[in-house]
């Protein structure tokens, strides 16, 4: 199990493995490349295809994603997925576009770090957007602001971070000059522990990752100097071993990041200013929106809430109960339609036609 321990395995899934007395072997997905899923497994890597069962049958948020623990039949030189062992989180996010569904990017994550390049990409509420969801899906956030060779004072960035009074590391870092890489290896990539990078194109995602293998593992492209913005240099989610023994996924850059509605996430861990402030509201189901009484409106009344903080609260509360309205209705029209064919099929059997 050693080469499996390397790679996250650890007492808990040992446990798990023991009672289903199994004959399958386990394996954690580290790539995805089309319909081939790529294992690290006790005697290496190797390459998988989903069975039959999975690959007709499963909803998409249940088929493996990079990070997964899955269960695989052996078979010569390749693999068949026969099931997922029970992940401890998922990351998601609202699938880009008009469509109010969940995308699942990677699971069994302990540390997400949204990197931001203080060239141009720095945004305090798109910062507070992936804060949100990350915490949502039941991961540490860390935020990474990379790029710090090209600002002369890093003060006013890490002020307007501060703004949004919430728990978090900054590491500031240049993978030009090295500054901050140290200190981000030594806190934040532990050996056996999962990170995941997440943010814009352009951002220096791929070349923080070569920093961290101390490898070319990903080309990296320029900023378009006509637009300013981003060229997508990974096109892929892939899990890498760093030197360190620490476990690093990388992801494409993201335009979109919505948030979704969680059922285990509550709103003091999601907006903890906006709770505290909330205890004083006259009210218990205060809605912090035009109630007589409310402390919140009170505290940005008085200066004591920043609007920014308020402003990003109100959106994004709205967002996820919209989102949660919306796969409410699906689920319930699922139903409906699973309801349908029961019946239809319990009709053809009692007619045999």
């Amino acid at each position: 199990m050693q080469n499996l321990i390397r790679f996250g395995w650890d007492h808990s899934l040992q446990e798990h493995f023991n009672t289903l007395q199994t004959s399958l072997l386990p394996g954690r997905v580290i790539s995805i490349k089309g319909f081939k899923y790529f294992l690290i497994t006790e005697r290496g890597e190797l390459e998988t295809e989903l069975s039959g069962r999975l690959l007709f049958e499963s909803e998409n948020e249940n088929l493996p994603k990079v990070g997964d623990w899955v269960l695989f039949q052996d078979y010569d030189t390749m693999g068949y997925i026969i099931e997922l062992l029970p992940r401890k989180n998922a990351l998601s996010r609202k699938t880009p576009g008009a469509k109010f569904e969940k995308q699942l990017l990677a699971s069994n994550i302990d540390y997400a770090l949204i990197v931001q390049g203080l060239d141009r990409d720095f945004n305090v509420m798109r910062l507070e957007r992936y804060i949100v969801q990350i915490s949502a899906c039941n991961i540490a956030p860390v935020i990474i602001l990379n790029k710090a060779d090209l600002v002369e004072d890093l003060a006013p960035f890490v002020s307007e971070i501060e703004k949004l009074k919430r728990d978090v590391p900054i590491f500031p870092c240049s993978t030009v000059t090295g500054l901050g890489m140290p200190e981000i290896i030594d806190r934040v990539f532990i050996p056996g522990k999962t990170c995941i990078m997440i943010g814009s194109s352009g951002v220096g995602k791929s070349s923080l990752l070569n920093a961290l293998t101390r490898e070319q593992v990903q080309s990296v492209a320029a900023v378009s100097e006509s637009n300013q913005k981003g060229r997508h240099t990974t096109t892929g989610r892939d899990l890498f071993l760093l030197p360190n023994e620490a476990l690093l996924i990388d992801t494409p850059g993201m335009r979109e990041f919505g948030v979704t509605f969680e059922e285990n996430a509550s709103e003091g861990d999601l907006f903890p200013e906006i709770t505290k402030i909330a205890s004083g509201c006259r009210y218990n189901d205060c809605r912090h929106i035009e109630e007589n009484g409310c402390a919140v409106l009170e505290a940005l009344e008085n200066g004591s809430l920043d609007s920014m903080v308020y402003d990003s609260y109100i959106k994004l509360l709205k967002e996820q109960r919209r989102f949660q309205i919306t796969a409410d209705e699906k689920k319930r029209m699922n139903r409906q339609f699973g309801k349908m064919i029961k019946e239809a099929k319990d009709y053809r059997k009692r007619y045999k036609f």
